[in-house]
Order: structure tokens, then C-alpha cells, then sequence
């Protein structure tokens, strides 16, 4: 295990006893979880809750019998959201370093499987670091979503896991998780700082580097579904970071063959039948794809497929094929894809 590997393990594990120990908000979930996720917290044990570090929220819809991996699992808070969301035929696999945390996760299993009202749990954990999944015994597309909650910013080969989360997804699954961002590159002299390392600052990819690393794994056409400015709150360290911008942004990664590198223009059209459970008047695939029950919308080849070859696909009905094409799509482009303006509003869920 690398010396960074070991000061990560000794943050999460040692320095850390619970949220009230962060030095910074970047390990801060900044907005309010809908009602369902509200529910589902309401039946999580509150060592679980009090020992979680996450920046967003990584639970996304229609996830019934789905078999989901949590990297970076930490004390299970996630992995017993979404176990409560699968239900007793789906399962949960959770991973993290930090013997300390796994520790906390595993000795609630009987609690949450009888909190659920299951007859037997859906969920374990195992031990590992995800930049060595391949190490594990998980078998390749096994799995309908992977989720991960601020901490592939801790990874130091983040091109790996990525290129492993797209080799044990199906086809058709995604990659749903929130991290830290910059607004540039970081140097390698507040790289070397474990504080900032260790609060999901300094480890932080910046955002054009993400888009490159993901496009390199296979996920074509990264999506961004919510991004929040990120405030460090922390003189000391605000004084030793100096302009760098972070930003908090949940992406979703679609693994889906004959995506487009740019959206590019078929003439297709979509409707929503408004069936996705917690989603009846409205769903939001991204950031800047809203779909209103029963209104037919033009889309991009991208995002036609990422509705009709995913688990989406038994909630729309699809307008048109691939055997004309228009240009470019107007429409889904920009530069930087994060808010420039606003400040985070304080206060963890």
C-alpha cells in the first residue's frame, strides 16, 4: 500500500470520529435529499449516519431488483439507502480500505436487515482498494449501477477506476457518483499535504481532466446531473489553496456502445409515460434534460440512447432511428459544465 494509500486510511480510520471532525465543507452534502432518500434514512443506524463523509447525493431512480457497488463505502450509509431501494431481491456491494469503517458498517447488517423487514440481508462489504478492483472477486458486467460518494478525489490512478467501473458494469449500466472538482490543475505541493488530500480538495481533478479520463475508460458522453460550488470554510487552508474553484458535482456514466463523442442531430423524439417511481410529473435525466409526463421532446443521439438501451427504457416511447442525420445537436454544449455562480448553502445531510 502506497504512502498516500496509508495516510488516507489513517484520515478516515484514526483522525476522523465523525462529520464534526472535518476541517473543511468539501465532505459535505450541500443539498436536501428528496423524500424517499429522507425515508430511507430514517431507518439507518446512527453510528452509520454519524461517520459519513460524503459531498452528494449518489442514489439515483428506478433501482428495484438492480445489483449496485459502492466504492468507497465508508460505514454503509449509502449502501443501506440503497439496499432499503432495491429491495429483498436486489443486492448491494460495498468496498472500502478503512478497516475502521468497514468495521462500523459490518456490525449493523442485522440491524438494517431487520429495519428493512427483510429475511435475510442484501448487502455485504468487502475490504479492498478501488484502484485495485480488478484484485477482487467481482465478475466483470455484474453489476446495473455503481455509485460512489466523494471518493475517487482520494484515488491516486482515478483513470483506473474508472476503466475497472466500466469493465464490472453491464451493458446499459451506469455510473452514478458524486466528487470534487477544480477549476484548474493542482499542484503537486498541495497534492503532498494530507489535510488537504485527506478533505477532498487537493486530490480533486480538474474538470477537463475528468471528461478526458472518462471518455478514455469508455463512458463517451459524461453527464452531469447537479454541481454545487464548493466553500472550504477554513482560513488556513483557504489561504494555502489561493483562487482554485471546487465544485461538488454528481456525474452519471452511462456504459452504452455508439455514443457520440458530441451530440449530434437524428431528428429523434422521446416522451415520458411518467412511471418512474418518484418521478410522476417530471424526469431529469441530466442537469439540462427535463422530461415532462407526456410531452413529446426532440433529443440527441446520445441522449435517445441513453434512455432506450438502459433501464429507462420501459418509461418513454421512442420517435425515429439513426438513418438520417442533421448536424449537430444545438442544444447540449457549453465549456466549463459546473455553476460559476452562488454559494453553497451550509449545513450536512
Amino acid at each position: 500500500m502506497s504512502t498516500k494509500h496509508l495516510e488516507v486510511q489513517d484520515y478516515y480510520g484514526k483522525e476522523l470520529t465523525g462529520t464534526a471532525d472535518l476541517k473543511t465543507n468539501a465532505c459535505c452534502t450541500i443539498s436536501k435529499p428528496p423524500a424517499h432518500i429522507l425515508t430511507a434514512l430514517e431507518n439507518i443506524h446512527p453510528e452509520v449516519k454519524d461517520k459519513y463523509y460524503g459531498c452528494g447525493l449518489t442514489i439515483p431512480n428506478e433501482l428495484k431488483g438492480k445489483r449496485i457497488l459502492d466504492l468507497g463505502s465508508g460505514s454503509g450509509r449509502d449502501c443501506y439507502i440503497a439496499a432499503q431501494l432495491v429491495g429483498q431481491e436486489g443486492s448491494v456491494v460495498g468496498i472500502d480500505m478503512t478497516p475502521e469503517q468497514l468495521a462500523v458498517a459490518e456490525r449493523h447488517i442485522d440491524y438494517h436487515t431487520e429495519a428493512f423487514g427483510y429475511k435475510y440481508g442484501n448487502v455485504r462489504f468487502l475490504q479492498g482498494n478501488i484502484e485495485q478492483l480488478d484484485a477482487l472477486d467481482l465478475e466483470p458486467e455484474s453489476f446495473d449501477i455503481i455509485i460512489s460518494n466523494c471518493v475517487v478525489n482520494l484515488a491516486t490512478d482515478k483513470l483506473k477506476v474508472l476503466r475497472d467501473a466500466y469493465r464490472l458494469l453491464k451493458p446499459g449500466g451506469e455510473m452514478y457518483f458524486s466528487d470534487v472538482y477544480s477549476d484548474r490543475r493542482i499542484s503537486a505541493e498541495l497534492q503532498a499535504d494530507p489535510v488537504l488530500w485527506g478533505e477532498c480538495l487537493s486530490g480533486a481533478l480538474y474538470w477537463n481532466d475528468f471528461l478526458k479520463f472518462a471518455r478514455t475508460a469508455g463512458f463517451t458522453d459524461p453527464r452531469v446531473t447537479e454541481d454545487k460550488p464548493v466553500t472550504v470554510e477554513n482560513e488556513a487552508l483557504e489561504a494555502r489553496l489561493g483562487d482554485i474553484k471546487f465544485y461538488s458535482v454528481t456525474y452519471r456514466l452511462f456504459k452504452i456502445d455508439g455514443l457520440e463523442e458530441d451530440c449530434e442531430d437524428y431528428g429523434q423524439a422521446v416522451k415520458y409515460l411518467g412511471s418512474i417511481e418518484g418521478s410522476a410529473t417530471a424526469f431529469d435525466l441530466d442537469d439540462h434534460h427535463n422530461f415532462p409526463a407526456g410531452k413529446v421532446l426532440p433529443v440527441c443521439g446520445n441522449t435517445f440512447l441513453m434512455l432506450q438501451r438502459t433501464r429507462f427504457a420501459e418509461h418513454f416511447e421512442f420517435y425515429g432511428d439513426f438513418s438520417t442525420h442533421y448536424g449537430i445537436y444545438e442544444g447540449c454544449g457549453g465549456n466549463m459544465p459546473f455553476s460559476e455562480g452562488g454559494e453553497g448553502e451550509a449545513g450536512c445531510c
